[in-house]
């Protein structure tokens, strides 16, 4: 237990922890009051989404941001596109599950296929890799929760269902992973004061590290995705990310990962965000400078959900898709959460088998 509490002391110290590549500090012990908080004290500002998914919903998480999600808010008004048949994917929500538990937390999507192919498919591999574990689901974005239940009337739990339903199956062993894109966010450092409020629960709980942590994983993901993407890169196309964005200090890892891209030779890929900056104009100035006919389109987001369908792949004025079409190019839209690619799912196992083995001793 003392090893949970001591990580939300850190936590207050990790802004600029992805923008200063390196891994995060060894953790002192701190009582759980006063580590929530100097963590709500150093948090960064809420962003555009969150504020608009605040006032729809006080219950809700304050960002998409950091689990490389889209707009709560965006989502719960799409009740007219089809996004695939819910009943094909598993919220794994079952009880007498045995004593030792993976929780898998993801802030959510209500487009079904999407959740299915990423989300589902994190906790599938998680699964395969720890059979001695019971993988679980849970959601932050109670707004999505309550989408998908009343439009598809499939129950997902939120982290606080998650906890108790974990306490109520006599769970000894509890290990938590988000994921969320980055670690120095309001998301995850919500997520970390939840769970500590139930350290005195489990014998052993550990909460795992999100996607980008360290510069190792910089490396797996500009890997994975220009392993991903290589049929597209042949000279004459530029390869554009969207990735979701945010006010906070943590924005800087977009900045990272194409500076990371640029320095390994692929100066044809470019990583732009909807919600901050770089923006869809700074990358359209920069593609111009390429001498490209061509640009594909991919989100730089665990799911495909509305920013994606929408903000990048939308045929309405203003998505990226139409705005590179008006600048004369031939663009390719590939509508694929980071969560589709086995490469970044092995990320995330890994991630996992550290903080299982924690757990262990």
């Amino acid at each position: 237990m003392k090893k949970l509490l001591a990580m939300l002391a850190v936590l207050t110290m990790t802004t600029g922890l992805l923008a200063g590549c390196g891994s995060s500090a060894s953790p002192s012990s701190q009582d759980t009051s006063s580590a929530k908080e100097s963590a709500a004290a150093s948090a960064p500002a809420e962003s555009k989404t969150e504020s608009k998914a605040a006032a729809e919903s006080k219950t809700d998480s304050k960002a998409a941001v950091e689990s490389g999600s889209q707009s709560a808010a965006a989502e719960a008004d799409e009740e007219n596109y089809d996004t695939g048949d819910a009943s094909l994917d598993d919220p794994l929500n079952a009880d007498e599950i045995g004593e030792k538990e993976l929780l898998v937390v993801s802030f959510g999507t209500s487009y079904n296929d999407s959740r299915r192919l990423t989300i589902g498919a994190i906790e599938k591999q998680l699964a395969e890799a720890f059979p001695e574990y019971s993988v679980r689901r849970a959601f932050t974005s109670q707004i999505i929760i309550d989408h998908v239940e009343s439009r598809d009337k499939v129950k997902i739990d939120n982290v606080k269902e998650a906890l108790d339903r974990a306490v109520a199956n006599n769970v000894k062993t509890l290990v938590v992973q988000p994921t969320h894109l980055m670690m120095d966010g309001l998301e995850y450092t919500d997520l970390v004061n939840e769970v500590a409020e139930y350290a005195d629960a489990f014998e052993h709980l550990e909460i795992s590290a999100p996607l980008l942590t360290d510069d190792a994983d910089f490396d797996a993901v500009a890997a994975a995705i220009t392993d991903a993407t290589a049929s597209y890169d042949d000279g004459e196309t530029a390869i554009c990310f969207m990735g979701h964005g945010t006010e906070a200090e943590s924005n800087k890892v977009y900045a990272k990962m194409q500076e990371l891209l640029t320095n390994k030779g692929f100066k044809n890929y470019y990583v732009g965000t909807v919600e901050a900056t770089p923006t869809l104009e700074d990358l359209l100035a920069l593609v111009k400078q390429g001498g490209y006919k061509k640009v594909v389109l991919e989100p730089l987001m665990v799911v495909a959900g509305d920013h994606a369908n929408n903000d990048m792949a939308g045929d309405e004025e203003g998505s990226w898709k139409t705005e590179f079409e008006k600048a004369g190019y031939s663009v390719e839209c590939i509508l694929q959460g980071l969560g589709e690619n086995e490469a970044i799912r092995n990320i995330y196992v890994e991630h996992a088998r550290a903080a299982i083995e924690k757990a262990s001793n």
